[in-house]
């Protein structure tokens, strides 16, 4: 089998055969600079170097190529996150509104409630205060009532006592004893 180095062996014999000597190819630097750089391509060519380097590209791709579906992934979750973080954040805020309301409702039941048994109380202590007054103005009538009494039957024992003798007060005693009879019957 033919490798790129023996061809190239081959095309400078020839070539120096042509020439008539072998003095001018063979002193030419070019000539031996790419001889070896093509004897090293050949050694590199032959040993597999190509195939190491190409399978070492095709790991690093790979690699890159994880690296890159494993971050798109991260993304994907980083967003998926990102959606749950503000559908918490939604259903916190909507919460939050409800409690708020309700909160609001409660205060201003309790406020009607509290100004509800404030007016009850207070009607509550004037009826209360309106009866204690009509039973001080009951008894104090009653207590006037009394008094008046008291000083008409002291009085009239006085003018009695004084004005009547003791045959007019046994008449007046029969009277009223039958008014009493008359009034029992």
């Amino acid at each position: 089998m033919w490798s790129p180095v023996s061809f190239l062996v081959i095309a400078a014999d020839e070539a120096a055969g042509e020439a008539g000597h072998s003095s001018g190819l063979l002193q030419d630097t070019t000539f031996w600079v790419s001889l070896g750089f093509l004897a090293v391509v050949g050694i590199f060519w032959r040993l597999g170097v190509h195939k190491t380097v190409a399978g070492l590209l095709d790991q690093r791709k790979e690699k890159i190529a994880d690296e890159l579906e494993a971050a798109r992934r991260l993304r994907e979750e980083a967003q998926e996150l990102l959606a749950q973080y503000q559908r918490r954040q939604r259903e916190a805020e909507d919460e939050a509104k409800g409690i708020i309301e309700q909160a609001k409702r409660d205060a201003d039941r309790m406020g009607r409630d509290a100004r509800q048994k404030i007016n009850d109380q207070l009607e509550r202590r004037a009826k209360s205060a309106e009866e204690k007054i009509a039973r001080a103005e009951a008894q104090a009538i009653a207590d006037v009532r009394n008094q008046t009494t008291d000083v008409a039957i002291a009085a009239a024992r006085t003018i009695i006592n004084e004005r009547m003798d003791s045959g007019a007060q046994s008449a007046l005693i029969e009277k009223s004893i039958a008014d009493l009879r008359h009034r029992m019957n």
